[in-house]
């Protein structure tokens, strides 16, 4: 299955270009659903009211409005009712249905719960997502490994043994040990997780960036590249939405598609290695079926285009054996984008912590590289190269 995430700065048309880009692989022949959890702009731009259950937009086209809130209380009140021994010892009063208002965070998990459900249904051949802005989808697609990671650490795997041993615990303190439930519910967190994290690691699924061509656009680029790449996250394509015709007679029209062109020029510079696509100006904002039509026949082999089927490296971070030269192992980290300002790089323990701006990853170090010491790193042509020394101590001798 294809999964296209269609993201980038607000304001740069990306709900628009989302839904071309399931029209026109509607009009290809797939079966397509379009996912937003926005609720007015994709309506507008659709012409057509959404609903929470996926709705025939054109034929082949189908489009869901995720609804958080009701994702939300759903959940919390399935946690509150597997948790109720445990709320119970601490004297907690159980909150209804229609006292929830769902919390910060709950657009990104109800978005990736209904990604993961559009995959495990096979009704579809695509799905586009309308996602948020660049920075909240980075997060968004970094949260399924990182909320994993955090409970495999609150709830290690030696809780197995701790679970034999709450009779005699609760005996011993005269008080009952949590239920049982809590640990299935944190068990059942994990394998939604690692069905989503499948979903989000797929070879078929990529990441579409729009932006307009605008004085701030190359940076926000930079910045969106980088964060993408440090998560693994592959960009299979640029979207300059909104050019100007060029050779005006209109002066002021005239300066301003020169500026885009430099713009755009610039911005072809910062996406080296991911293909530029140019999106025209239609003279209005595109509302309803018939103005995206308008819109793929001026651009559909563009704003429609599959990514390129070349084989992507399940994990891009490479680690290179220089240990016969150097007497170094390098761990190859493709960053395209990230400059040196604002990258951070800290070991802890057996654990590796890479902060790009605003963004920061934080993986295990594989067998051969925990027995090495950090004795250096660069940033040279986008990619990040950190040089580990072996540690006489561990490294068995003649390896």
């Amino acid at each position: 299955m294809r999964t296209v995430l269609v993201t980038g700065a607000g304001g740069t048309g990306r709900t628009t270009l989302a839904a071309a880009t399931a029209l026109a692989a509607a009009r290809q022949g797939a079966r397509v659903l379009l996912l937003t959890g926005q609720t007015s702009a994709p309506q507008t731009v659709l012409g057509t009211p959404l609903s929470t259950t996926a709705t025939e937009i054109a034929p082949g086209l189908h489009a869901r409005r995720i609804d958080p809130g009701d994702r939300f209380r759903t959940e919390f009140l399935a946690f509150q009712d597997r948790a109720g021994a445990a709320l119970d010892l601490l004297g907690a009063t159980p909150l209804d249905a229609d006292e929830l208002t769902e919390l910060p965070g709950a657009e990104s998990f109800a978005l990736l719960h209904a990604l993961r459900a559009a995959h495990a249904s096979e009704a579809w051949d695509t799905v586009v997502v309308d996602a948020p802005p660049a920075d909240e989808t980075i997060h968004l697609l970094a949260l399924p490994a990182q909320v994993r990671r955090y409970l495999r650490r609150l709830l290690p795997a030696e809780r197995q043994a701790a679970r034999a041993l709450r009779p005699v615990l609760a005996q011993l303190a005269g008080v009952p040990m949590p239920a049982q439930k809590l640990y299935e519910a944190a068990e059942g967190w994990e394998r939604e997780l690692a069905a989503v994290q499948a979903v989000i690691d797929a070879a078929g699924t990529t990441v579409r960036l729009v932006t307009d061509a605008g004085p701030v656009a190359a940076g926000t680029l930079r910045a969106a590249r980088a964060g993408l790449a440090l998560h693994g996250r592959r960009t299979d394509a640029v979207l300059v939405n909104r050019l100007l015709p060029t050779g005006s007679a209109d002066p002021f029209l005239a300066a301003l598609s020169a500026a885009q062109q430099d713009a755009l020029k610039t911005l072809r510079e910062e996406a080296a290695g991911v293909p530029v696509h140019q999106v025209a100006h239609l003279g209005r904002d595109p509302q309803g079926l018939d103005a995206l039509a308008a819109l793929l026949d001026a651009d559909a082999a563009r704003i429609g285009a599959a990514p390129d089927a070349a084989p992507r490296a399940a994990d891009p971070w490479t680690v290179e054996d220089r240990l016969a030269d150097d007497g170094l192992l390098v761990w190859r980290v493709p960053l395209p984008g990230a400059a040196r300002e604002g990258l951070g790089l800290v070991r802890r323990g057996d654990e590796i912590v890479v902060t790009v701006g605003r963004h920061r990853r934080i993986r295990t170090l594989p067998s051969g590289l925990r027995r090495c010491t950090v004795t250096g790193a660069g940033l040279r042509e986008g990619v990040l190269q950190i040089r580990f020394t072996p540690d006489p101590a561990l490294w068995p001798e003649g390896s």
